[in-house]
């Protein structure tokens, strides 16, 4: 179970290496920018890790004359590489690959990622935040409503009993970009990995990175500064230099938050 603050409105902090962890991203990206450390910590603790990203990430472009084809093909092997950069299997990583843009948390998909929850059988989830207040990238509030249903219907049998697979009960889910964060993870050890994952997506260097040609290095510095900064911030206060900080639910009952 997460470690408890004794502290009241103190953000709980330091949960247990878990057997197994799943974390989904709306797009390539997604996943290293919200858990990055945290995953890497995991990592190197001996977790298992994997992630689903919903979206072929085809419209993560400024280029207009960019091939959207070729664009979610490489946007799939730099999310392997990134896998490799946090310490997990480059096979560890899962697609359910609807347009970018046009994601919704429905029926089909909510099939398709309770399938992958009782194939993974990860003791803690991790995703978006679907209830943040003026959420308007869509397909971050819609992978985060369907990551909550799909933890919901994979712990019960009588959903998609077709999947013939067990179902099975997280033990807790952690949501990054909350408004009101309740736990964070120390990832003082770990600031290279996540950064090393973050630039294995190197198709996002200009438009989401701010890393340009010829600029590349002093642009990369302060890519790394910003990052780093947020992660301060997170932390601050906690005893340690750098954080990732979540909304824990405990998911004994996964029908209580």
């Amino acid at each position: 179970m997460p470690h408890q603050s004794t502290t009241p409105g103190r953000p709980s902090h330091g949960l247990p290496a878990p057997a197994r962890v799943l974390a989904v991203g709306a797009h390539p990206d997604d996943v290293e920018y919200g858990a990055g450390g945290t995953l890497a910590k995991w990592a190197a603790a001996g977790s298992e890790i994997h992630t689903v990203i919903c979206t072929d990430g085809s419209k993560g472009t400024w280029d207009p004359a960019s091939d959207p084809l070729e664009l979610a093909s490489r946007r799939q092997a730099e999310q392997r590489d990134a896998m490799v950069a946090l310490g997990g299997k480059a096979d560890n990583v899962g697609f359910l690959g609807w347009l970018d843009g046009e994601l919704t948390a429905g029926l089909r998909q909510r099939w398709q990622l309770t399938h992958w929850i009782r194939l993974c059988r990860p003791t803690v989830l991790l995703g978006h935040d679907p209830w943040r207040r003026y959420l308007i990238q869509t397909d971050h509030r819609e992978a985060g409503f369907l990551l909550t249903d799909a933890l919901v219907a994979a712990a019960d049998h009588t959903y998609f009993p077709e999947m013939r697979l067990p179902p099975h009960r997280a033990e807790a889910m952690l949501l990054w970009d909350a408004d009101e964060p309740d736990h964070v993870e120390d990832v003082d050890d770990h600031l290279d990995a996540k950064l090393a994952a973050l630039l294995a997506h190197r198709s996002q260097y200009r438009n989401s990175m701010g890393i340009h040609p010829g600029t590349e290095e002093s642009d990369t510095a302060a890519f790394r500064a910003r990052i780093t900064g947020k992660l301060a911030r997170q932390a601050a206060g906690l005893g340690f230099g750098h954080g990732e900080a979540f909304k824990i639910l405990r998911l004994t009952d996964p029908n209580e938050g």
